[in-house]
């Protein structure tokens, strides 16, 4: 396994997407955001992606970690911590004191981003979201 300092192609991208079940999303938005990221890491085996992951915020006070994939056949053998540990690399080394750096988790997974030093946040601060359809 091989671990590259690369965006995917916009359909090796979606094809990830697909194959864990998220939802669909427009193709040059997927450009779009991919050239935006501030860091991204992804994982070749015999020239496939099977996992990947990146960076997007503003480099300086906000850094959220986004689209950490992992191809199901490649799942629960420690692909998604190797590619935790490259996306945490970037932000110890680009991260000032004092910055936010936020997730989102899948329901369950939280234990597993706690290794990592995250913390859920207060009930009575709850995080919100929308997506346009």
């Amino acid at each position: 396994m091989k671990i590259e300092y690369r965006s995917p192609s916009v359909s090796e991208y979606t094809e990830l997407r697909r194959l864990v079940g998220w939802w669909d999303v427009d193709e040059e938005a997927v450009e779009s955001g991919l050239k935006s990221s501030l860091f991204s890491a992804a994982a070749v085996e015999k020239g496939r992606l099977v996992a990947f992951g990146r960076i997007v915020g503003d480099g300086g006070l906000y850094f959220y970690l986004q689209d950490l994939i992992v191809h199901p056949d490649f799942q629960a053998g420690g692909l998604g911590k190797r590619l935790m540990r490259e996306l945490m690399d970037y932000v110890n080394s680009h991260a000032k004191s004092g910055a936010f750096i936020g997730l989102m988790a899948a329901k369950g997974l939280e234990s597993y981003y706690e290794a990592f030093g995250f913390k859920a946040r207060d009930p009575k601060a709850p995080g919100m979201y929308l997506i346009i359809k």
